[in-house]
């Protein structure tokens, strides 16, 4: 199982709507993720710099941030969180991913 840690950025004034949208995540979007290998999947909101820490365990060689091959689900989802979030071009989130320095189980 490989842990994959990432960061995003929350527009201003968005946090209730993100917390909104994310407290009805649809059913296949989480059946989607869980197919493509990702569990223990949290994200954290840094109230200071309204940036995003996200978490999740894969298992296999990509992650839920990938977008070489995004399926219709995630592309709506990235469409529906353009509003509210930094996002590329395509609408997926502008993510950095962060490099794992420790660990303890």
């Amino acid at each position: 199982m490989r842990r994959f840690g990432f960061k995003m950025r929350l527009l201003p004034g968005c946090e209730k709507e993100y917390e909104r949208r994310h407290a009805a995540i649809w059913p296949e979007l989480v059946e989607m993720i869980h197919k493509a290998g990702v569990s223990n999947y949290s994200i954290f909101w840094d109230r200071e710099t309204n940036l995003l820490f996200a978490y999740q365990e894969c298992s296999g060689e990509g992650s839920s941030q990938d977008t070489d091959s995004v399926d219709e689900i995630t592309q709506r989802w990235w469409n529906m969180m353009a509003d509210i979030m930094e996002v590329n071009p395509d609408n997926s989130p502008v993510t950095t991913p962060l490099v794992e320095v420790f660990h303890l189980d």
